[in-house]
């Protein structure tokens, strides 16, 4: 029996990741494919119905999904946007939370307001995967990227606190407003400081002992769930906790980690955040049979309209939330006015668009317990994760296919003073290169002129900045006059092309040892990889 699951579970991920290769052909976001996927898979008649055990999603999935987001959040973009993004992440999740409570309550028979609050904040956050797959190959400023980005880092949190309220209302039947704020802001607080006190220890663990790459790894993979078991131990909110420790650690991962731990776990986390997020879509396309036949007295056709129609008012409450926020604030505030250039209707609109709903809200989904009080049977449970894959499948598939048309339609550009990342780096190894030559010239002066080795370091320093300046040059350059960069970036590939053919020649040859190959091997991927960045 584990032989057949454990056969089933791969043979579903492969297929999974067929479906991304195809959205990457198609140049479509792979999240549209997974809910995609999701759905075909409850629809294949051979595929075993299964209960998911509620606990256990919030304990695997969402931890390392949340501290993933958290260390790859720019902390000074995510503070320079504060303000817009505590009002999405804060404002918006309840003003969602609210209006999906009581349209709910109103439009489906035996719907109570707890559980209408319990559906928003499952369907209250954006999915940060998403928006950055879709806009990751088009020209957005700079600014929109990191307001969603840190949107969506802080209102998962803040939708799941609302969902573990509005869960324990509808399990003990008693919900009073004065104390949810209080244990809102407790919860939440102490959560903070259970995330950054984890933390810590794990920072001293990694500056102080003696730590491998691989083992480096495994502690980053740990982490997450120290912090969330050890807030949720006391009735904290994990989630808080696992956001606030990612975000510290994230800021001084310079500080704890060589450049081997980062190569290595950089490309382990991109797998287990990969397969994370399939994991998901598949055991909610595995549940979505028993769900659709307990729906409890609804038909198929009800619940399908209960979607669509909450799908359309999140929508809408995103597009009358973004504009009276943006912009409310300028006309009372001259300091505003002052350091924020205005982002015209265009840079707020897409920030409206980009609201897709993802993997978080899914998960939130599935963890709501099958029993409540008195082991009653949980009201409307399959209802609510009906609507919850609904809402998915429309904001995924329909705005995630729709942005990049509003984009080009829209003719959005960046209106920031924003300095292209390709200069940006050019001008970072100017100054790392100048301030090497210059030790170089300083300390080792006499070395220069009796040692050969260094003076062909010095040499070859020098000849680095001149052929960084002139980069940097052509990058100033518009678009047309730099030919001379993209050649040279043809011609390096090429070059690195004919290394790699050199190196199989000499596998072939036997004369050095294989590991050292791959050692040289891997030296020239990520030369290319580094290309590649700005080729593509």
């Amino acid at each position: 029996m584990l032989q057949e699951n454990l056969l089933l579970i791969l043979s579903l991920l492969f297929a999974v990741s067929l479906l991304i290769m195809l959205g990457r052909k198609l140049r479509i976001s792979y999240p549209i494919f997974l809910v995609i996927g999701g759905l075909v898979i409850g629809f294949i008649p051979v595929m075993p119905a299964i209960n998911i055990d509620p606990d256990m999603v919030f304990l695997i999935f969402l931890p390392p999904l949340l501290y993933e987001a958290a260390w790859y959040t720019s902390w000074n973009d995510f503070w320079k946007w504060r303000r817009p993004i505590a009002l999405l992440a804060f404002g918006l999740v309840i003003f969602t939370s609210l209006i999906v409570a009581y349209v709910s309550r109103a439009m489906i028979p035996g719907f109570t307001l707890a559980l209408g609050f319990l559906l928003g904040g499952i369907i209250s956050p954006p999915d940060a995967v998403a928006a950055s797959s879709v806009l990751k190959n088009l020209q957005v400023p700079k600014r929109v990227l990191a307001i969603l980005e840190g949107e969506s880092l802080v209102n998962d949190a803040s939708s799941l606190i609302v969902f573990r309220f509005a869960l324990a209302a509808v399990i003990t039947g008693r919900f009073v407003w004065q104390d949810a704020v209080t244990d809102f802001f407790v919860v939440a607080g102490m959560g903070i400081a259970v995330g950054l006190a984890v933390a810590h220890i794990m920072y001293m663990i990694h500056r102080f002992l003696p730590t491998t790459p691989s083992i480096d790894t495994a502690l980053t993979l740990m982490t997450p769930y120290f912090m969330y078991l050890a807030a949720e131990h006391f009735h904290f909110s994990g989630i808080m906790a696992v956001v606030s420790g990612g975000l510290f650690l994230s800021y001084r991962s310079h500080e704890i980690l060589t450049h081997q731990s980062r190569i290595q776990s950089t490309g382990v986390w991109a797998t287990v955040t990969f397969v994370l997020n399939g994991l998901v879509f598949i055991l909610i396309g595995l549940e979505l049979p028993m769900i659709v036949r307990e729906l409890n007295g609804y038909s198929i056709y009800e619940a399908v309209r209960y979607g669509l129609i909450i799908s359309a008012v999140t929508i809408l409450i995103r597009l009358v939330w973004v504009y009276p926020t943006t912009f409310i604030p300028r006309w009372f505030s001259k300091k505003i006015r002052t350091a924020e250039k205005s982002p015209g209707w265009k840079g707020p609109l897409l920030v409206s668009w980009a609201g897709m709903r993802g993997v978080v809200s899914l998960a939130s989904a599935l963890s709501i317990p099958l029993l409540a009080q008195n082991n009653e049977v949980f009201p409307q449970r399959n209802l609510i994760l009906f609507i919850t894959f609904i809402v998915i499948l429309v904001t995924l598939v329909f705005q995630g296919l729709t942005l990049p048309m509003l984009i080009r339609w829209t003719g959005i550009r960046e209106i920031d003073d924003v300095i292209p990342e390709e200069e940006q780096e050019a001008g970072i190894q100017l100054r790392l290169m100048q301030a090497a030559l210059k030790r170089l010239k300083d300390k080792y002066s006499d070395e220069i002129s009796s040692n050969q080795l260094i003076e062909n370091l010095k040499k070859q320093l020098e000849n680095d900045i001149s052929l960084t300046w002139q980069k940097l040059k052509c990058l100033e350059c518009f678009e047309e006059e730099r030919g001379d960069i993209h050649l040279h970036n043809a011609v390096l590939l090429e070059l690195i092309e004919i290394q790699r053919k050199e190196l199989f020649l000499l596998r072939k040859e036997k004369h050095f040892d294989d590991e050292v190959l791959r050692k040289q091997q891997a030296q020239l991927d990520l030369d290319e990889a580094k290309i590649n960045h700005y080729v593509h």
